[in-house]
């Protein structure tokens, strides 16, 4: 649901933030040895910066939805509602054999849920007013099992070595490319270290690539979904969760907010490549035709 704009939103931010300070200590220039790309360097420099920016993103991850989401843990349950709450979680994980994550509410009127954390006995589990006040407890059950799942499964951490990967041949074919147009096409001087064209390539070329490869992360993202819908239809049960998923099918045309169209557990305006989520009907489709 969330977790995957969390975290890639941190992560862009990490890597922004290693990059200058990288850059202010002078790394950059030491790509460029004796006028020539040491690919040795750079690599170790790509990864340092790629790897680096995802595992951070990973570590602040739970701190960042809390935050950013306005997540308010239950830990004294104030009504019955908040007490099954926190009964189902607990049951889910144990049955998921899980430590019991830490359990939330945030205010959102869209019906939404996410599971997020650096490692699956430290998660959070956390579901948007709209969810709690439009589904019923069947629905939210199996919404529920479908984020212990993500949990049970790494995905986080699995999601994270993908980023990283991803991250660090972006940074490595960025500088490749800015070294070759700045040689090739702008004839600077090797002499000099790297020249206004090395920059203004790596630049562009490491937007463009990072487009690429975000679309490599979603097409992960929207395959761990469908092994999070079979999670979340063995620990509810397969009726709860194809109940669930026709709930959001029905509320999929409702309008939201812009700030938070990225966000929304069934919003269709992205598109196909870019999306992090299955279309909802291929999602029930897939646990109808589940052995």
């Amino acid at each position: 649901m969330l977790r995957i704009l969390l975290l890639i939103a941190t992560n862009v931010a990490v890597m922004v933030l290693l990059s200058i300070i990288f850059k202010l200590l002078g790394l950059d220039q030491a790509l460029a040895s004796s006028g020539g790309l040491n690919l040795g360097s750079l690599l170790v420099y790509s990864a340092v910066l790629g790897f680096g920016g995802a595992f951070i993103s990973l570590l602040m991850s739970k701190m960042m939805a809390k935050m950013s989401m306005g997540v308010q843990i239950i830990t004294e349950p104030k009504n019955e509602f908040e007490r099954w709450l926190l009964r189902t979680v607990e049951r889910q994980a144990e049955q998921a054999g899980i430590r019991m994550p830490e359990v939330g509410i945030f205010n959102q009127g869209a019906p939404n849920a996410f599971a997020t954390g650096w490692n699956k006995d430290a998660a959070l589990v956390a579901v948007s007013t709209g969810l709690c006040n439009g589904m019923t407890r069947d629905e939210i059950e199996a919404v529920l099992g479908h984020e212990v799942s993500h949990v049970a499964n790494g995905d986080m951490v699995t999601l994270t070595l993908i980023q990283g990967v991803v991250n660090t041949f972006v940074v490595f074919l960025s500088r490749v490319i800015g070294y070759f147009v700045d040689r090739v096409v702008f004839k600077s001087d090797p002499d000099r270290g790297p020249g206004p064209g090395f920059w203004i390539a790596s630049m562009v070329s490491q937007i463009v690539l990072g487009i690429g490869a975000s679309m490599i992360v979603m097409w992960f993202s929207r395959w761990r979904e469908f092994r999070a819908d079979a999670g979340g239809a063995q620990l509810a049960s397969r009726q709860k969760m194809i109940a669930a998923l026709r709930r959001l099918q029905q509320g999929q045309e409702a309008p939201m907010p812009d700030e938070l169209i990225a966000f929304g557990i069934n919003t269709g305006r992205m598109g196909k490549l870019f999306s992090s989520h299955p279309p909802l009907g291929d999602r029930i489709r897939a646990l109808e035709n589940l052995q």
